[in-house]
């Protein structure tokens, strides 16, 4: 599955590295292409790995035939938009962010021309990154991993798993809000509709001192009742990882 969705992603990007550009008549003899990541690399090394890998079974291979710029947010969104900046100066032939819809969305307003391929686990027309699925329009296309969208049937499962839990915690990342309002839309959507009680927990640096039974305990789970499930069964649920991969116009 994951060797799937790598195909589909380097499609899409050797689509948009032959798309028709004008403004690439600037561009150096070596094509770059600019990576815009939220978080830091160690954080997605087996994704840089695999990464590397697939544009080397295309035939690109980098720092011989093309150039990656690498910008780092760090976790911290509010440096994203002066990083995408950063690439459409440096003339790069098309951008990709890796899983943050706020890093598209930087990259989305950064520049108009240069081809964005993105992927995101929520609907990119609702984030606004594509007119549709089926005809995105613009300079954008990527895939939607559906992660959010799968929020109702993971409150479905862990109600499968614990009948009894009444409560549930729900850990966010505050500084990343386009995530955190689709998730928490969702989530307390779907806990309404089952009739269970949620907390929010703001991802932070005070979750640090934080033992893990009061994480659990906030969603009226224990160690030990954790340790009597059985999750080979669980209902017999094995989600399928849902994706759409888009055509540039």
């Amino acid at each position: 599955m994951l060797d799937m969705k790598r195909r589909e992603f380097l499609t899409l990007l050797g689509s948009a590295a032959a798309w028709p550009i004008a403004a690439r008549a600037q561009q150096p003899a070596m094509p770059l292409i600019g990576f815009l990541e939220s978080r830091s690399p160690d954080m997605i090394a087996d994704r840089l790995r695999a990464f590397r890998q697939g544009l080397k079974e295309t035939g690109y291979v980098e720092g011989e035939n093309v150039g990656i710029e690498y910008r780092w947010g760090e976790g911290q969104m509010d440096r994203l938009s002066a990083l995408a900046a950063e690439l459409v100066r440096r003339q790069v032939a098309v951008i990709v962010t890796a899983g943050s819809p706020t890093a598209a969305l930087a990259a989305k307003a950064a520049t108009a021309t240069i081809p964005l391929v993105f992927g995101v686990p929520e609907d990119p027309v609702r984030l606004g990154l594509v007119a549709s699925l089926a005809r995105p329009g613009g300079n954008a296309t990527g895939i939607n991993f559906f992660s959010v969208e799968l929020t109702a049937k993971r409150l479905k499962l862990l109600r499968e798993l614990v009948p009894a839990v009444a409560r549930i915690a729900v850990l966010v990342n505050p500084a990343n809000a386009t995530s955190t309002e689709a998730t928490l839309r969702d989530v307390q959507s779907a806990a309404r509709a089952m009739g269970l009680q949620l907390q929010v927990l703001n991802a932070s640096t005070s979750l640090r001192s934080m033992q893990p039974s009061q994480l659990l305990g906030a969603s009226g789970l224990t160690p030990s009742s954790l340790a009597k499930m059985d999750f080979s069964s669980a209902g017999g649920c094995n989600l399928p990882t849902w994706r759409r991969a888009m055509p540039f116009p």
